[in-house]
């Protein structure tokens, strides 16, 4: 039996929801960079007076929910604002969307902020984009290499974790901080240097490029934050686990994500129960 006319179409879907994603991050992008460093009304979430949020990411959210709507009614949509899904179905296709990934550093001015798309099939990313437009840059993968504004993308091959610069991934709860004290203690001591973004996206996305090596958290993160850069990592040639070295997935505890050269002492570092 011929199945090529079946890998074509599925070729050709995956090809659509990748551009869909890098169109629509795009669009929601550029809606957030009108308004960004202007005069903003900024609330607050429950997790105290750094977790802000603004009617420009519920706006932008919107937007983006409208975006992939049009293309793809029938699929499930996952966001952070508002009365959107909070979690990404085990089975069937899910578009995940963070409109504004970074918020308190785009409430400051602080370009290190993006808008992030993905697609997952029954739990796993297969399609995802970031983009970046205070820099106008866009990290994409589909199902081939990882792309930084149309250039393949690699994860570094620096293999020391003495010399690896590690960005800890957490929330702004209670809870996340204590972890973070302890995770960055252990980054200090044991690798290199520590960097942290202060959006998530654009740390996943600097380990794909080699920007950074490693990007870690000791806790679940929310399917937004994480969903598109695992995805882009991974095709960069990288490895993303949960925090005890497990494949990742949405709704996994913890995140490890390296380069891939020395992700076992990574692992053993910052895995809770070792």
């Amino acid at each position: 039996m011929d199945d090529s006319g079946d890998r074509a179409g599925d070729d050709a879907d995956a090809t659509d929801r990748l551009d869909t994603c890098i169109a629509a991050a795009e669009s929601g992008g550029r809606v957030a960079l009108d308004s960004f460093r202007s005069e903003l009304t900024v609330e607050t979430k429950a997790d105290g007076p750094m977790d802000a949020v603004t009617a420009v990411d519920r706006a932008v959210q919107s937007h983006v929910f409208e975006h992939v709507s049009d293309a793809y009614p029938d699929d499930a949509v996952v966001g952070e604002e508002d009365d959107a899904l909070k979690r990404v179905p085990e089975s069937g296709v899910a578009w995940v969307v963070d409109p504004i990934d970074g918020t308190t550093n785009y409430v400051g001015g602080n370009r290190v902020w993006m808008t992030s798309v993905a697609v997952c099939r029954d739990g796993e990313p297969i399609a995802a984009a970031n983009y970046a437009p205070a820099t106008d840059d866009l990290y994409v993968a589909g199902d081939d290499v990882a792309r930084r504004n149309g250039e393949s993308a690699t994860v570094r091959d620096r293999s020391d974790p003495k010399s690896f610069a590690v960005n800890p991934i957490f929330g702004l709860s209670a809870r996340h901080r204590r972890e973070l004290v302890r995770v960055a203690e252990t980054v200090m001591t044991e690798f290199g240097d520590l960097r942290r973004f202060g959006c998530a996206q654009a740390a996943l996305s600097g380990v794909a490029t080699g920007e950074i090596d490693a990007a870690v958290s000791t806790v679940e993160l929310s399917d937004w934050d994480t969903a598109a850069g695992v995805h882009i990592v991974r095709r960069a040639g990288g490895t993303a686990t949960d925090v005890h070295g497990d494949r990742w997935t949405p709704g996994s505890e913890g995140l490890i994500a390296s380069n891939g050269e020395a992700h076992e002492a990574l692992v053993d570092a910052f895995d809770p129960v070792v």
